[in-house]
């Protein structure tokens, strides 16, 4: 070997090149001249200042840092055979350690490589995304749970506990007090409308007079207070419930100059304080006017005209108009309570129109609405069409209520089906009612019919434990049933 390596305790060992298998082949080569450039002026740690041989010569930049080829005599490698198999690199190492540097050394099977997490989200999607609350949500809650910043201006023209609290300070007044006493004070706080539900609250006390007077001061409080529909509208409404409004010659100039809702709430009024010839004769106004009235007035008024015989005629002129309308608009409470008038009048026609229209324009019938379906059906005696109606209902799953289970029990006595009635009967006692004296007197009947004389006294009994009486109609049954069966045996 030509040029041999001095053996000085600068060599470089083979452990020195084994860094992370990561780093690159020019940070390597930029580690190594560094070292040389450097190994002459390094300082050596404090063990090893004083070696108990004397320290070889400085390396000489150039003789090679390791020999690629090997070329020493055999005795000389066995001469130095100790140190130089811990100084010199053989070529299957130093291809072995560029092999390291030129490409990634491959994992160990079975450890896969650990996913880098996700960023954290930023602070303004921390939270989901959603939907904004509409408008009248905000406004429903509003009323309920005020904002602490909002003003005191806002706190009561838009919260119904105080303004029902002015109708009672207003209704704690002395009888020679005006309303206004009570008005001023509040009167830097509110806005249109706002005492529309306090003069509706003086109106629920009784207390249409004080009513007045607090429209008469809202008159006064021009152009912040009035005009305003909404406080007139709830005033004449009323004052017409209550008799207190006077107009009946100046009903039609009335019609010609109010709005709408004040037209729709004097009609209102008429109906709910009974009086039926002025809300007619609105309505005749209005037709004649050719002005289009809320259908709710129509149906309210045949609901209360239908109560007595003496307004069934009144409520037939009324459907006739009704089934004139070109839409209806009708919510299920007013469909329903026309039915029911319907049925009374003996219109079971009109009954199912109205059934179907409900149906049609995509409203859900009730088991209310069923039931007086199913008691049209009895009162026209066509059971065949009221038992595949209580097929419909049974499909759909409805919970019967107890006048629901009444009507199908007695459209089943009517059937005589014995076996459909005893299985209603049955559940209306597992869903916990207490069967009416019509349901019992109709089981009698219908156990009478089929000779079932000792669950005819079963019941009997039942109706003597619930504090009730037969009546001579179900006596004479009894009778007459155990005389024919004692005739059979």
């Amino acid at each position: 070997m030509e040029q041999l390596l001095p053996k000085s305790s600068l060599q470089i060992p083979k452990e020195s090149f084994f860094f992370s298998t990561t780093t690159s082949r020019f940070q390597t080569s930029a580690i190594l001249i560094t070292f040389q450039s450097s190994s002459s002026h390094l300082k050596l740690p404090k063990n090893l200042r004083y070696p108990r041989r004397a320290g070889a010569a400085p390396l000489d930049p150039q003789i090679p840092r390791f020999p690629l080829q090997n070329k020493e005599s055999p005795d000389a490698h066995e001469s130095g055979n100790a140190r130089s198999d811990e100084s010199e690199w053989s070529p299957d190492e130093l291809e072995a350690i560029a092999a390291l540097f030129q490409r990634r050394m491959p994992q160990k099977p079975g450890k896969r490589a650990r996913d880098k997490p996700p960023p954290l989200p930023s602070p303004n999607q921390i939270r989901p995304q959603r939907i904004p609350t509409p408008k009248r949500h905000i406004r429903l809650s509003a009323r309920e749970i005020l904002s602490p910043r909002s003003s005191f201006t806002d706190q009561v023209f838009k919260n119904p506990d105080a303004l029902i609290r002015i109708a009672r300070e207003i209704a704690a007044l002395p009888h020679e007090s005006d309303a206004s006493e009570v008005l001023d004070e509040w009167s830097p706080f509110l806005r249109k409308g706002s005492l529309s539900m306090t003069i509706r609250e003086l109106g629920h006390m009784g207390l249409p007079k004080r009513a007045l007077e607090t429209l008469c001061w809202v008159q006064k409080q021009r152009p912040v207070l009035f005009p305003d529909d909404r406080t007139l509208s709830s005033t004449i409404e009323i004052l017409a419930r209550n008799g207190e409004l006077k107009i009946e010659s100046e009903l039609e100039k009335f019609m010609n100059s109010a709005s709408r809702s004040v037209v729709e709430s004097m009609t209102r009024g008429f109906i709910k304080g009974g009086d039926f010839r002025r809300a007619r004769q609105l309505l005749l106004l209005a037709r004649d006017s050719k002005r289009t009235l809320d259908p709710s007035l129509h149906a309210k008024l045949i609901h209360r005209a239908g109560r007595t015989p003496n307004g069934y005629k009144l409520a037939r002129a009324l459907l006739d108009e009704l089934g004139e309308r070109e839409s209806l608009d009708l919510n299920p409470q007013d469909t329903n309570s026309v039915m029911k008038v319907c049925i009374k009048l003996g219109r079971f026609e009109t009954v199912q129109n109205l059934f179907n229209w409900f149906r049609e324009s995509g409203g859900n019938p009730s088991i209310v609405m069923y039931t007086t379906m199913l008691h049209s059906r009895f009162c026209s005696k066509n059971y065949t069409e009221g038992l595949a109606l209580i097929w419909e209902m049974e499909g759909l799953d409805c919970l019967l209520d107890l006048p629901a289970f009444r009507v199908v029990i007695r459209l089943c006595v009517a059937l005589n089906d014995l076996e459909r009635a005893a299985r209603y009967f049955s559940r209306l006692k597992e869903a916990g009612f207490i069967p009416t004296y019509d349901i019992y007197k109709d089981m009698i009947k219908v156990y009478a019919n089929s000779g079932r004389l000792a669950k005819c006294r079963k019941i009997c009994r039942e109706v003597e434990m619930a504090g009730l009486r037969l009546d001579e109609e179900v006596l004479n049954l009894l009778s007459e049933t155990e005389t024919e069966v004692r005739g059979v045996f």
